[in-house]
């Protein structure tokens, strides 16, 4: 994959959530919410207090989706990102 983000933007893979609850029950996939936390695989070179392998929040409707190898992302503007965990 080779994908530079521009302006203030970062491409970040979303982080899975669990499909089954504690008790062993399995959730469909259109009715679990997305996760609005995942893990920076590319920044912009104008993007400087946020580094590649960073874990951070984001808001729940940010950005936009993009598939690049068979694999979701989400393109992500800096001032939608909440923080870094971690």
């Amino acid at each position: 994959m080779n994908f530079q983000p521009l302006g203030k933007r970062v491409l970040v893979k979303r982080q899975e959530e669990s499909n089954t609850t504690a008790s062993g029950i399995i959730i469909p996939d259109n009715a679990t919410e997305k996760p609005s936390q995942g893990t920076v695989v590319a920044v912009s070179k104008e993007v400087s207090e946020i580094n590649e392998g960073n874990v951070v929040v984001f808001g729940k409707y940010s950005g936009n989706e993009i598939t690049l190898d068979a694999q979701k992302y989400i393109v992500i503007d800096t001032d939608d990102i909440f923080g870094i965990i971690g």
